[in-house]
């Protein structure tokens, strides 16, 4: 991609690292999951359920308004637009699209909403569209980690900041985009280890069922997964590795194919929990009973930590889709000439035998 304008980065000063680790905010989520599509609810998210900032490390990489390039703007009289990437059958998604809207209508900014329906090119496009429209800001979702281009490129044109949650673009920060927002997925697949490490004791076979391929959320989660096994059970070993791409019914899928070649699998670690609910579906189908396979997986939807209350799923960890107070916080701060962090990390907690029944009402 030729870009024209080279926008210097900055360092974080104190305000910066000061707001984010004040960040501490509740958001709307909707509890709808594939089991109960039919019902909407709109409740708050539980108490303690919001996301929360991790401090950023002295040094961390700002981005001020004038540096990208943009205009100063009263966000309440701006036009956002909202790109997401999946259908809205998966919980997070329904959670993260709840959240953004329930943020935008509190704070009484127009929103403007895409839904690409799991289509890269549609995504593609549909920004393309929500910035013909007349976005005054993006919020995007991404599907893909690569190609866009023809996206950054346009609002670079009209000026229009980008602030991506929950997958990374492979692009420049405070260049083609202002902030990323998520987890930290390394850490993610790390913690999910060491569940899998304390259920199976750190010996004997495991699977992954990987998720979607092209986004930085699958490779890191393998990633911190098979370092932290490398690190601490080298006699636990990885022998099966398959996309579900994140999906309930093609993690059920590859789970009955697993059980075939691998009988003896001792633990599946699946990168989120729609796989890891197809897999405790394929282990019920053939016969398993409860706990015989460890399940270990990531999201923290209330289907998810209900299995480890029935005992079919060892451990879950949170990553946390309630993402509209923390967006619109750092596109107001932004766009009021303040300095915001290239990379804003939330704190995750987790799920297992300990706490499952407790904590299930934060669960989305």
């Amino acid at each position: 991609m030729q870009r024209t304008t080279h926008r210097p980065r900055l360092l974080a000063r104190p305000g910066v690292v000061a707001l984010a680790a004040a960040v501490a905010l509740t958001a709307g989520a909707c509890a709808k999951s594939e089991d109960d599509a039919s019902k909407d609810t709109e409740s708050p998210a539980a108490a303690g359920a919001e996301q929360k900032v991790v401090t950023p490390k002295p040094g961390s990489k700002s981005c001020a308004i004038d540096a990208y390039g943009a205009e100063k703007l009263d966000l309440k009289n701006a036009t956002v637009g909202f790109s997401q990437s999946e259908k809205e059958a998966n919980p997070f998604r329904i959670a993260e699209t709840r959240s953004i809207k329930d943020e935008a209508k509190k704070r009484g900014v127009k929103l403007l909403t895409a839904n690409a329906q799991s289509q890269f090119s549609k995504q593609i496009s549909d920004v393309q569209d929500l910035l013909a429209k007349g976005a005054d800001l993006l919020v995007i979702a991404p599907l893909n980690s690569d190609g866009w281009d023809p996206v950054l490129q346009a609002a670079a044109t009209k000026k229009v900041p980008i602030v991506t949650i929950d997958r990374k673009i492979n692009a420049t920060a405070c260049k083609d985009y202002v902030s990323f927002i998520a987890s930290d997925f390394v850490e993610q697949g790390k913690r999910a280890a060491d569940q899998m490490i304390e259920a199976t004791g750190g010996k004997g076979e495991v699977a992954i069922l990987l998720g979607s391929a092209g986004n930085n959320v699958t490779t890191e989660r393998t990633k911190g997964f098979k370092d932290r096994i490398a690190e601490k059970a080298p006699e636990l070993k990885v022998v099966f590795e398959q996309t579900g791409d994140f999906a309930r019914e093609k993690g059920q899928q590859v789970t009955e194919q697993l059980i075939q070649s691998k009988p003896g699998i001792k633990g599946i670690y699946a990168e989120n929990d729609e796989m890891g609910l197809g897999a405790v579906a394929a282990l019920k189908g053939a016969g398993k009973k409860a706990g015989a396979v460890k399940i270990v997986t990531v999201d923290g939807t209330r289907n998810a930590v209900q299995g480890i209350v029935d005992g079919w799923i060892s451990g879950v960890i949170e990553s946390n889709p309630r993402f509209g107070p923390l967006a619109f916080q750092t596109l107001d701060t932004f766009t009021k000439g303040e300095e915001v962090p290239q990379d804003v990390i939330i704190q995750d907690s987790a799920y297992d035998a300990d706490n499952a029944k407790t904590e299930i009402g934060k669960a989305y």
